[in-house]
C-alpha cells in the first residue's frame, strides 16, 4: 500500500464510521473521492488551518454537500478546528458536522451546500469576486489577490439546471482561477445514471469554452496530482477535471452501486471493507503517523506568511489601496458611506416628484455607489426594466447576468460569501420563483446579498398573469432571516437600500413597481421612522376609529381612503409599512404605538396575496388584497379588476367598524 493510499484510506475511514455512528449518511461520495481529497488538500489547495478565513486563501466548495464527511475528515486531518468528538457527533444536535456543510457552523466550510448545483454557482461567484478584485487592486509586481476558487460536483450537481447557467456564464467571463473536479462514478440515488444522464460532459463543458482535462484515474493519486498542476495552468478559462472513481471505494459487496450512496455500510461490511483496505485501527482511530503526514499547519503558516510578506510591500508602495483591500476584506463599511443615500431622501421629500419606485431605486444605487465602492450588481438580461445599472457604473461594478435568474442569484451568494463585495442582483419579482432556492440559502446562511425585484403586482399590466405577481411577496416575508422591503415612494426606497447595505449578517429583498407612485407628505417624526419597518404616514384627526395599513404603491390608495373616511367625520390613521420584519422587531411600546391593541378595526391593502396580513389586522379586520392569477390589460384596469379600488378600501374600512 502507497502512503497516499493509506492517507487517503483515512478519509474512508472516518466516512465509515461516522455514518455508521449516526445510522444516516452518504459514505460513498467521500470513499470514492478520498483520493483525490487527499491530493487536493494536502499539496494543491493553498489553505491555513491555523486561519480558515485568511483573505488569499483558496475557496473550496463540495457542491455534492451529502458528500460532507470527505470535508470533515480532509478538514480534521489536515489540523482544522475540528477535533474527532466533534467528528464522532457527525449529525447530531449541535454539531459542526452537520449532515449537510454549513456556512458559518464548521471552520473551513466555504458555503452551505445541500441543494445540489448551487455549490457549484457559488464557486462560480468567489471565482467572479477574486477576479474583479484584482483587477481593482493588483499592480505589476504586487499580486495580493491571487488565488483560485475549487469545487467538487457529482452527477446530480451536473443534471440540475442550475449547473447550465452557471457554467455557461464562467466559460463566457473567462474565469481562469474556477477548477471545478468532476466526480464521474456513474451511480445516483436510483442507480446507474447511464439510464438517465448519457451526454458527454466534458464535451459539454468544452462547448462553454472550458477547458476539460479528461479520463483521469481517480484513484491513482499520482494522476490526481498531475491533473491537478495541469488544472492551475489554465490560463483564461475555467477548467473542468473529470475523475473517473468508484462510489464506496473499497466496499466489497457495496462499491459501485447504489446501495452505499446514502446508508451505512453497516458493521459486517465495515469490517470487511477495512480488511480490504488492509485498515486496522478501530473506530474514529488515526495513527499518528498519518496524522503527521496530513497536518497542513506548518505548510499553511508559511503560505500565510508569504502573503503577509507581499502585503507588506504592497502596503509600502501603495499605503490607500492597502488600507481600502484590507477594509473591504473585512466586510467593514466606509465612514460616512451612507451620506449621499441621505441626502437623495431629504432631497425627494422636498421635490416630491412622483416616479416609478424601480426609478427610485436606480437613483438610490447612483447614491450608494458614491459612498460604497465594493457595490456590484447586475440583472438576468432586465437591466433597463429593473433600473439596476445606475450612470456611470462600469464593467468593473455591473455585470449583465443573461437570462439566469437562479444561476445569478447563487453566483452573487457566492461573491457575498467570499468577501471584497456587496452584491446585488435584479429581475421581476415573478421570477423570483426561478431563485426560489437560492434566496432561501441565502437567508440560512446570512450572506449579505441584495435581490432587487421589480414589476411587483398586477399593475404589471398587459403582459397578464405569468408576469404578474400574486403569492410571491407572502413567500418572501415568510423566509427566516430575510428582510423584505416594499417601498411606497423615493423616501422609502432609499431608507430600504440603506437597511439593506447596513445588514451585514442578512440578505434583503428590495421591491419595486413599475408604475408611477405618489410621494407622500412626512413630517420629521415619520421621516426617521421609516427605517423601523412600519410608522404612522398620516395620523387620524381627533379619536382613532380604524387604521389601514398599506405598502408600495397601496399606500397612495390608503391615504385617500383614510382622507375621504375623514370628510365623513371618521379618524382613519395610515401606518405604511415597507418592511414587516424589521417592524416586528421593535420593541411592544413601539409597535404598541404604531398600532394601538385597542383599535381592533384595521384593514391591510395590498396587491398581492392577503393570508400573511391577518396576523396585523386579527379577526376582527380584514385583507384588501389579491387571491387569484392577474389578467391581461392595461396596469389601472388589471388593478380594478382585482379589487385593488378606493372603493373597495373604503368599504372594507365601514364593514370593519359595523
Amino acid at each position: 500500500m502507497t502512503a497516499r493510499t493509506d492517507r487517503a484510506n483515512a478519509i474512508r475511514a472516518l466516512a465509515m464510521d461516522a455514518v455508521q455512528a449516526a445510522n444516516s449518511g452518504h459514505p460513498g461520495a467521500p470513499m470514492g473521492l478520498a483520493d483525490v481529497a487527499e491530493v487536493l488538500w494536502r499539496e494543491a489547495l493553498k489553505h491555513n488551518p491555523g486561519d480558515p478565513h485568511w483573505f488569499d486563501r483558496d475557496r473550496f466548495v463540495l457542491s455534492n454537500g451529502h458528500g460532507s464527511m470527505l470535508l470533515y475528515s480532509a478538514l480534521h486531518l489536515c489540523g482544522y478546528d475540528l477535533s474527532m468528538d466533534q467528528i464522532r457527533a457527525f449529525r447530531q444536535l449541535n454539531s459542526p458536522t452537520a449532515g449537510h456543510p454549513e456556512y458559518g457552523e464548521c471552520p473551513g466550510v466555504e458555503t452551505t451546500t445541500g441543494p445540489l448545483g448551487q455549490g457549484f454557482a457559488n464557486a462560480v461567484g468567489m471565482a467572479l469576486a477574486e477576479r474583479q478584485l484584482a483587477r481593482e487592486f493588483n499592480r505589476e509586481g504586487h499580486a495580493v489577490v491571487d488565488h483560485r476558487t475549487w469545487v467538487l460536483v457529482g452527477d446530480g450537481c451536473l443534471m440540475e439546471g442550475i449547473s447550465h447557467e452557471a457554467a455557461s456564464l464562467a466559460g463566457t467571463l473567462g474565469l481562469g482561477k474556477l477548477i471545478a473536479i468532476y466526480d464521474d462514478n456513474g451511480i445516483s440515488i436510483d442507480g446507474e445514471v447511464s439510464q438517465w444522464f448519457t451526454e458527454d460532459v466534458a464535451a459539454r463543458f468544452e462547448a462553454y469554452g472550458w477547458r476539460v482535462i479528461r479520463g483521469v484515474d481517480g484513484h491513482d493519486g499520482n494522476k490526481v496530482a498531475a491533473a491537478l498542476a495541469d488544472a492551475m495552468d489554465g490560463g483564461d478559462r475555467p477548467t473542468l477535471v473529470c475523475c473517473k472513481t468508484v462510489i464506496g471505494f473499497g466496499s466489497p459487496n457495496k462499491e459501485g452501486t447504489s446501495g452505499v450512496h446514502g446508508s451505512a455500510l453497516g458493521d459486517e461490511e465495515i469490517a470487511a471493507t477495512r480488511a480490504r483496505l488492509n485498515w486496522g485501527f478501530p473506530p474514529f482511530e488515526i495513527p499518528a503517523r498519518v496524522y503527521e503526514e496530513w497536518d497542513c499547519t506548518s505548510r499553511g503558516a508559511a503560505l500565510q506568511q508569504d502573503w503577509n510578506e507581499r502585503m507588506a510591500a504592497y502596503e509600502a508602495a501603495f499605503p490607500e489601496l492597502a488600507a481600502e483591500l484590507r477594509r473591504r476584506a473585512t466586510g467593514a463599511l466606509p465612514e460616512e458611506w451612507n451620506e449621499p443615500i441621505r441626502a437623495l431622501a431629504r432631497q425627494a421629500q422636498q421635490d416630491m416628484q412622483p416616479l416609478e419606485t424601480r426609478k427610485s431605486s436606480q437613483r438610490c444605487l447612483g447614491a450608494l455607489a458614491e459612498g460604497v465602492p465594493e457595490l456590484f450588481g447586475g440583472s438576468a438580461d432586465l437591466t433597463g426594466s429593473n433600473g439596476t445599472r445606475w450612470d456611470g457604473a462600469g464593467d468593473d461594478r455591473y455585470l449583465s447576468f443573461g437570462v439566469r435568474e437562479f444561476g445569478m442569484t447563487a453566483i452573487t451568494n457566492g461573491m457575498a460569501l467570499h468577501g471584497g463585495f456587496r452584491p446585488f442582483s435584479g429581475t421581476f419579482l415573478v421570477f423570483m420563483e426561478y431563485a426560489r432556492n437560492a434566496v432561501r440559502l441565502a437567508a440560512l446562511m446570512g450572506a449579505p446579498n441584495i435581490f432587487v425585484y421589480t414589476h411587483d403586482s398586477v399593475a404589471v399590466g398587459e403582459d397578464g398573469p405569468t408576469h404578474q405577481p400574486v403569492e410571491q411577496l407572502t413567500n418572501l416575508r415568510t423566509t427566516p432571516g430575510l428582510s423584505t422591503w416594499r417601498p411606497c415612494d423615493t423616501v422609502e426606497s432609499a431608507v430600504a437600500w440603506e437597511s439593506a447595505i447596513a445588514a451585514g449578517k442578512r440578505p434583503s429583498a428590495l421591491i419595486f413597481t413599475r408604475q408611477k407612485t405618489a410621494p407622500q407628505l412626512r413630517d420629521e417624526q415619520a421621516f426617521a421612522d421609516i427605517s423601523r419597518g412600519g410608522y404612522v404616514l398620516v395620523r387620524e384627526a381627533g379619536s382613532l376609529d380604524a387604521v389601514i395599513i398599506a405598502t408600495g404603491s397601496e399606500v397612495e390608495v390608503a391615504v385617500e381612503a383614510a382622507s375621504q373616511l375623514a370628510d365623513d367625520g371618521l379618524g382613519v390613521r395610515v401606518v405604511s409599512m415597507p418592511c414587516t420584519d424589521v417592524f416586528l422587531s421593535q420593541d411592544d411600546a413601539y409597535r404598541n404605538a404604531v398600532l394601538p391593541m385597542e383599535t381592533r378595526a384595521r384593514v391591510a391593502v395590498e396587491a398581492a396575496h392577503p393570508d400573511y396580513w391577518y396576523r396585523f389586522v386579527g379577526l376582527d379586520g380584514t385583507v384588501v388584497g389579491v387571491d387569484r392569477f392577474g389578467v391581461s390589460a392595461p396596469g389601472a384596469q388589471a388593478m380594478s379588476e382585482v379589487g385593488i379600488t378606493l372603493e373597495n378600501v373604503v368599504t372594507a374600512v365601514r364593514s370593519v367598524l359595523g
